[in-house]
């Protein structure tokens, strides 16, 4: 049985993940330890709040490191909301922010004239084919709560868009790592059917 390791750092929908995954008959263990980490076979990195008080949890249990060696020895890597934008280079939350730099780009506020958070169900719009979206409907619903949003360096890095006032990157892929800013744990059997992909078929 594959292992799944969630990094439980302090700033992440926990509970909500672990139903997910129990609702799927898939063991998946919560652990910021080293040891897990380095084991795990699947890692899910979670994450609500702010990002740079994210990355500091991060560093001061050297987890950011941890990660990143996983990311190297090609262990897939699946960031969730704030733990897809901590993938990437920086954000300009509270000022230009260093990331964890898996993925070129930025992470950039919606700005003014749209109601913040970005919040509710959403129809995404495949980029690309990916495995993380097999046996999905075309344009399935997720469920979104952000401030923030992803824009990678590489367009070929985006797999799904969303439409909020114009089109922004929903979810991204680059080599063993994955990302989406939508919540999988808490949108129903689509999302249920993405994290049984990112276990089986990344």
């Amino acid at each position: 049985m594959t292992k799944v390791t969630i990094i439980d750092y302090g700033v992440g929908n926990i509970a909500s993940l672990k139903n997910a995954f129990a609702a799927l008959a898939i063991s998946a263990d919560l652990s910021a330890e080293t040891k897990d980490i380095l084991r795990a076979e699947r890692l899910i990195l979670p994450g609500v709040g702010a990002f740079a008080t994210a990355m500091s949890k991060l560093k001061n249990r050297r987890i950011d490191d941890l990660i990143k060696k996983k990311a190297q020895d090609g262990t897939p890597i699946l960031g969730i909301c704030l733990g897809m934008q901590l993938l990437f280079t920086a954000s300009d939350e509270q000022g230009n922010r260093p990331g964890l730099n898996l993925i070129d780009g930025c992470v950039q506020h919606f700005g003014t004239g749209l109601k913040i958070p970005h919040m509710g169900w959403n129809r995404i719009e495949f980029a690309r084919d990916a495995s993380l979206f097999s046996d999905l409907n075309t344009s399935p619903y997720f469920y979104f709560v952000h401030s923030y949003y992803c824009l990678p360096t590489e367009g070929t890095d985006s797999i799904a868009t969303c439409m909020y006032g114009f089109p922004f990157c929903a979810a991204i892929n680059r080599d063993n790592i994955w990302g989406v800013q939508f919540h999988p744990e808490k949108s129903r059997k689509d999302g249920l059917q993405l994290l049984r992909n990112f276990v089986t078929k990344t």
